[in-house]
């Protein structure tokens, strides 16, 4: 095995991992990272920086400004979480994957830290990312929190902004059981005099908010109140949209290569969060942010978003996997045209699948899959949780064994749905 591949075992093997074994792995303080990013010289210290957190629309809205920022000439990083494919996806510059030697080198260089510092995975890779930037001396790193956002282990930088994609429920048992209490871990990434974008204004929790920003004298933005979709044409490529701006009162015509419908919401944030940026001087020419919303995909990377990998039958992937990033799927589903569906779907243990399976369409086939991880609910279970929301399919032990027997049944006019989790969506691919 190569020293890489080697390297990236012991990470999974070794460290606790939140997407193998869950809650378990999530420290409720700063204390690791903190001790970690000091043995290799407090690196976070050293590059500029954007902090995204929110339940839904986070990782979109972080590629959105990665890409804005390369388009405009910047160095930009990018850490982002979980990955499909190649662990290095979490770690870029311009859309580029941290090289293999700097993975294995940071590895062995903090080795002897691991001992006593005892971090997880995501504290550890958090370290690599940001000592990665500061050596390459980014302009500006785009930062997405992993979970919550007050004790995440991103939480340790001074951003030129901080933006609030949406809250929702997900991961209750860790971030609490309420709205309010899961925004005011998200408010947590509000930092004193930086200004934050909250992307889309909900009734019930906007005072946290509101709150936390007077507190900490960071002008707040809320995003749908600055813009306003007055038209939106949604294709299995695009997603045209014709936008007021409602402060300077002129249209603007947005096409966006992440297509789904739900990329609204997150456009707006992104968008107000480039005009709060360039009032701080950064360079970044309206022309440059339009073509960038063109490209993300070309120019970030980003994978598994209303992904369409095949068009006879259309077979979309979405990585969509608690119940507000299920209701967009279910909305975005709508647009399309098709015959009969078929849905080949997974879940991890630790989501509310009783909540979210009743979302889904009584008149799809269904094929129930399990992905090849120990937090992967059954198969059979699955099914059998399914069926008593009128969802009637046959469960599969493999996430390829699903989509095949979906192949076979599909005809040319028909459409092939993947989602539930990441990590279906990963072994698709």
């Amino acid at each position: 095995m190569d020293a890489y591949k080697e390297t990236v075992a012991y990470l999974y093997e070794q460290l606790p991992m939140f997407t193998r074994v869950g809650a378990t792995a999530y420290k409720e303080d700063l204390h690791n990272t903190l001790a970690l990013l000091e043995q290799v010289n407090n690196p976070h210290q050293h590059f500029r920086s954007i902090h995204v957190a929110g339940t839904n629309g986070k990782g979109s809205s972080s590629h959105m400004l990665a890409a804005i920022f390369q388009e405009a000439g910047y160095k930009t990083g990018l850490y982002t979480s979980p990955h499909l494919l190649d662990f290095r996806e979490r770690i870029r510059i311009n859309g580029a994957m941290v090289p293999e030697s700097f993975v294995v080198d940071f590895t062995r260089q903090i080795q002897t830290h691991i001992d006593h510092i005892q971090p997880s995975f995501f504290e550890l890779t958090v370290a690599m990312a940001f000592s990665y930037f500061a050596q390459e001396k980014v302009d500006i790193a785009i930062i997405e929190t992993g979970l919550g956002g007050r004790l995440d282990s991103t939480n340790v930088i001074t951003p030129e902004l901080s933006l609030i994609t949406n809250i929702s429920y997900d991961h209750k048992n860790i971030l609490g059981d309420t709205l309010e209490k899961i925004a005011g871990e998200k408010a947590g990434i509000i930092k004193s005099g930086v200004p934050v974008v909250i992307s889309e204004t909900q009734a019930e929790i906007r005072h946290v908010f509101e709150q936390t920003a007077a507190a900490k004298a960071a002008p707040i933005h809320f995003a749908d109140q600055e813009w306003m979709v007055d038209g939106s044409d949604i294709t299995s490529t695009h997603l045209a949209l014709t936008l007021m701006d409602i402060r300077q009162q002129q249209m603007r015509h947005i096409k966006l290569d992440l297509n789904g419908q739900y990329q609204e919401k997150n456009v707006m944030g992104v968008l107000s969060a480039a005009r709060v940026l360039q009032e701080k001087g950064w360079q970044l020419h309206t022309d440059q942010v339009i073509h960038a919303l063109t490209h993300v995909k070309k120019l970030t990377g980003v994978r598994g978003r209303w992904e369409v990998i095949q068009q006879h039958p259309l077979t979309v992937l979405d990585v969509g996997h608690n119940e507000a990033g299920i209701r967009e799927i279910m909305e975005q589903l709508r647009h399309m045209n098709y015959q009969q569906l078929h849905i080949v779907v997974g879940f991890v243990k630790d989501k509310e699948v009783e909540k979210v399976l009743p979302l889904f369409p009584a008149t799809a086939h269904y094929y129930f899959c399990k992905a090849q991880l120990p937090r992967a609910l059954d198969e059979n279970e699955l099914a059998e949780q399914a069926a008593h929301s009128g969802l009637q399919g046959h469960p599969y032990p493999s996430v390829q064994a699903a989509l095949q027997a979906a192949r076979q049944h599909a005809q040319p006019d028909d459409m092939i749905l993947v989602c539930g989790s990441f990590f279906v969506v990963a072994e698709v691919m």
